[in-house]
């Protein structure tokens, strides 16, 4: 039983160790999320109308890509 026990928590510390391995984006992975089709925003007018609704309904600007907010508490 205690060999058994030893054995699943090697184990599981190897398994955890080993999801730390991939983190961030590796350099030959970079061409692929420029691509124009992975952008976060690919039209930028429909991204300013979406702005306008926004602002029109809740009377603040900004939020998109910087800190702080409409409120001015930074």
């Amino acid at each position: 039983m205690k060999k058994a026990l030893l054995t699943a928590a090697a184990i599981f510390l190897l398994h955890a160790l080993g999801a730390c391995t991939s983190l961030g984006v590796e350099p030959w992975e970079r061409d692929v999320l420029a691509k124009e089709e992975m952008q976060l925003v690919t039209d930028p007018i429909e991204a300013g109308l979406d702005d306008h609704i926004y602002f029109s309904k809740e009377a603040t600007s900004g939020g998109r890509g910087f800190g702080g907010g409409g409120c001015g508490c930074n």
